[in-house]
């Protein structure tokens, strides 16, 4: 009987479940979307249920897709959005309500107080995070002060937490495992990357109970046998990992030094750093990539706000073209921007910048200006953008970015990748298959249970695709790269 992989990706929009051969190709797969809910402005849910329903029908599906039985399965491993919040009964493993995305912003007021209360310093060296809504601790203990009874009921200890990927697995293994890996726990902003513990005065100082918390496990490693009526027979969930470093993974990004850029809505970059944190000087974030055999490995991670969603702009709101796709052809038509830059700081610029009040500008202009010139601008953006972001990770580092290997919708574009190479200095290389989140998840259940022997063998199912060279010269690079930042100068501080 022939074996295969199950990686259920659970993101936000949607859950995805894909089956994986030896090779790493991909025998089938499905996808259900799930529904977004706006409470109130800034505030974002899912429904937990709706969660575990989709997941579990994907699973399914792809099963039947394949033509495969339960039992052909040696493994599943589970890949999720980060920092999204479920509290649930023990008993009765009812949710208390809906679960709070990572997006949601709703507990700004708490992160300020604890800023105020000079938290920031003491959560950077426990956790390697800074303090925002983003992460999961403040939904926690929105939960505890304003739903009815929660408080007493987590006291009681008649209450769990846990990040997607614990909500799934306790539902998955009949509330048998209540767990989580480091990978999810680091994005808690509750736990010690350091002793890779829960910090015990991080608790006391948001007031969560520790029994709510979930047992923080290996990234690779079985964790407990799913119950028979989830695939029709127990399979065991063999790994658990955050989306963005089950990308990292799935790139086969297993040196210290290696990165990947995630170009999406916005652009998650990760670096493996190694055995051990690397502390930010520029604001980026220290986390945990996985946990395996007992050796962990640590990341730093850098978000570009506005990458694919610039693309979507002048696509919605400028119409200046009518698919994503388009972008690609309409830019081709000229040889460069013609000087023009766009800096898309719709929201404010993230690292290394850091400036919340920068808005969005298009500099550059001449009467020569055409569409395709801003076309090409806004493409170009994008590999600024991540140049800066990877420009501050080689230097927190201390060692320079030797190539970057990429995933995400855009990463469809050649242009944008070539410019992204040759504005970087270093090759970008694009995988044949970008399902890279599925992919990590699923190499890290493999290796739990000796489907595949290590990273030689995962290197060999991870075929480049296409490796784009710079071409450009040093002197080129060093000019638009000026012409970039004095155009960020422009955008910042506009909302004084």
């Amino acid at each position: 009987m022939s074996r295969y992989i199950l990686s259920l990706d659970q993101g936000t929009t949607s859950s995805r479940a894909i089956i994986l051969d030896h090779q790493g190709a991909i025998v089938a797969q499905a996808q259900r979307e799930i529904t977004q809910i706006y409470p109130q402005p800034g505030w974002v849910e899912h429904d937990p249920r709706e969660i575990l329903g989709t997941q579990r029908v994907a699973a399914r599906e792809a099963l039947a897709r394949a033509g495969l039985a339960a039992a052909e399965i040696i493994a599943i491993g589970i890949t999720n959005q980060r920092e999204t919040t479920i509290v649930w009964d023990r008993h009765t493993g009812e949710p208390v309500c809906n679960a709070i995305v990572w997006q949601c912003r709703r507990t700004a007021p708490l992160c300020e107080e604890l800023a105020r209360q000079g938290a920031a310093d003491l959560i950077r060296a426990r956790t390697g995070l800074v303090i925002d809504p983003y992460f999961s601790a403040t939904k926690v203990r929105w939960i505890l002060e304003h739903v009815p009874d929660a408080e007493r009921r987590a006291q009681a200890g008649d209450l769990l937490f846990g990040t997607v990927d614990s909500w799934l697995i306790w539902n998955f293994t009949g509330g048998r495992a209540h767990v989580t890996d480091p990978s999810n726990a680091s994005r808690t902003m509750l736990y010690n990357i350091h002793q890779r513990r829960w910090d015990e005065e991080l608790l006391r100082l948001l007031g969560i109970p520790p029994a709510m918390l979930p047992a923080v496990r290996p990234t690779s490693g079985v964790f407990e046998m799913t119950t028979a009526d989830f695939l029709g027979t127990p399979v065991p969930v063999a790994g658990a990992v955050g989306d963005q470093q089950s990308a990292l993974f799935g790139q086969c990004c297993f040196d210290a030094g290696s990165a990947k850029n995630t170009y999406g809505t916005g652009c998650f970059a990760l670096m493996n750093t190694g055995d051990r944190p690397v502390a930010s000087a520029h604001g980026l974030l220290t986390t945990v990539g996985w946990e395996i055999n007992g050796e962990t490995t640590y990341a730093l991670e850098g978000s570009v706000f506005v990458a694919g969603a610039a693309v979507q702009w002048l696509r919605d709101e400028l119409g200046l073209i009518e698919s994503a796709a388009e972008s690609e052809s309409l830019a081709r038509s000229v040889p460069d921007a013609n000087g023009a830059y766009l800096v898309p700081a719709f929201v404010g610029l993230g690292a290394p910048h850091w400036d919340m009040n920068a808005r969005g500008v298009l500099v550059g202009l001449t009467r020569g200006t055409t569409k395709a010139h801003v076309v090409r601008a806004c493409l170009e953006s994008i590999a600024y953008q991540s140049a800066d972001m990877l420009a501050v990770m080689a230097e927190d580092r201390g060692a320079p970015l030797a190539e970057l290997r990429v995933d995400g919708g855009a990463s469809a574009n050649d242009l944008l990748l070539q410019f992204q190479a040759d504005i970087l200095g270093v090759p970008v290389l694009r995988p044949v298959d970008v399902e890279t989140t599925a992919r990590g998840a699923a190499f890290l259940a493999g290796l739990a249970v000796n489907y595949w022997s290590g990273p030689d063998e995962l290197a060999a199912c991870n075929d480049t695709g296409r490796r784009f060279e710079p071409s450009m010269d040093a002197g080129q690079r060093a000019r638009l790269l000026a012409g970039w930042h004095r155009a960020v100068d422009r955008a910042r501080d506009w909302e004084r």
